[in-house]
């Protein structure tokens, strides 16, 4: 036998004890994988790290928490529906949206829109500012870029068959020549530009400028019917809830531009009244006008069970209304600050149970107008 013949032989008898080793001691062998498995597999000599490992099994709690999280928060929400009294009043086309859920019952009891006129003001109001929005990216060059004219003929067909419409609706004469003022003057300035087939900035300025007065007079039109017949939806739910209304909740929503005139929370209000605010009336900010009253529960939900988790951890039933991150966050922005000289720009600090409105309500850190009368 020569010496590579008995190497060969030697080598495999090893291999084949390794493996035999390996099988009875329930260590599985080392095998390559097939070439078409390569695409998938990791590559050798990119092991993930163990501190990544470590990073990964503790960051799954918090995935986990998510989950135990939402499970809970579905219990919660049936709780809440079967022993909690619940006024929603939610932002619609139509003037707004109020459902009151009564506990135990099935099914909640949503109120009537209120009067159509307010839908036709705010038709005519935004076509007012429709046709500014239309026209004034053309301002600089609208005799050469024609873009806007075909569409602003189409504009005009609907705003004249709107004028011819106004005689069938059931509405008061006063309410009729609020609506057809603004309108008439809407087609004067359509029918100028469209003759000329051109404008400048200076005719879109004297149009929005003439047609102000107008819009003031539909937006007061629009918020006595919007404002007179949701007083009265509350005052009809007031008294069906009974002793059951010191208990009641109340949740509105709002976006950026709708904080500090949000008529619908404004007028809860007065029934709730302002020690009310934060606590049993909420206003909860939304990124649309509009919202479903399935992610109100939802959000209203987490607040009421965070409430419990701030008082069972940390003693106090608010506490949890406050992101817990931030308070440490104001001390490290102090610190930061501190080490380049600068004093830190933050708001002070107001009790957990602050019954404030939940807006901008002092006037000494501004200046300039604060209403429409103010403008001049």
């Amino acid at each position: 036998m020569s010496i590579s013949n008995g190497f060969v032989r030697s080598s495999k008898f090893a291999l084949a004890f390794s493996c035999i080793a390996n099988f009875l001691l329930g260590i599985p062998a080392i095998a390559k994988v097939p070439d078409f498995m390569k695409v998938v597999v990791t590559e050798e000599g990119t092991i993930t790290p163990k501190d990544r490992i470590a990073f990964q099994n503790i960051y799954a709690l918090n995935n986990e928490m998510f989950s135990v999280y939402e499970r809970s928060l579905s219990i919660y929400k049936k709780h809440i529906k079967q022993r909690v009294p619940l006024i929603m009043g939610l932002f619609s086309g139509k003037g707004g949206r109020f459902i009151l859920y009564k506990p135990g019952e099935k099914e909640p009891i949503e109120a009537p829109p209120p009067p159509e006129i307010y839908q036709l003001a705010k038709s005519v109001g935004h076509t007012a500012m429709g046709t500014y929005e239309l026209v004034a990216p053309y301002c600089e060059n609208s005799s050469e870029d024609l873009s806007w004219l075909s569409e602003l003929k189409v504009f005009r067909n609907r705003v004249a068959t709107a004028i011819n419409s106004l005689d069938d609706l059931k509405v008061t004469d006063d309410e009729r020549d609020a609506l057809r003022k603004p309108l008439v003057k809407i087609a004067a300035f359509m029918d100028n530009c469209i003759e000329k087939k051109s404008y400048t900035y200076q005719d879109v300025e004297a149009y929005a400028r003439g047609i102000k007065p107008d819009l003031t007079r539909l937006i007061g039109i629009a918020s006595a019917k919007q404002v007179a017949h949701w007083f009265n939806v509350l005052d009809n739910w007031k008294k069906l809830l009974g002793d059951d209304w010191n208990k009641t909740y109340g949740l509105s929503n709002t976006i950026y531009v709708a904080r500090q005139n949000n008529i619908l929370f404004s007028v809860m209000v007065q029934y709730f009244g302002e020690n009310s605010m934060n606590d049993r009336l909420l206003m909860l900010e939304t990124t649309e006008f509009t919202t479903t009253p399935e992610d109100m529960l939802t959000a209203f939900a987490r607040i009421l069970s965070d409430r419990t988790i701030g008082q069972v951890f940390f003693k106090n039933y608010k506490l949890m209304d406050y992101e817990l991150l931030g308070f440490g966050g104001r001390t490290a922005i102090k610190r930061e600050c501190e080490k380049r000289g600068w004093k830190a720009k933050l708001p002070g600090l107001v009790p957990f149970n602050s019954h404030e409105w939940p807006w901008k309500t002092n006037a000494s850190k501004g200046s300039g107008p604060s209403s429409f009368d103010d403008i001049k």
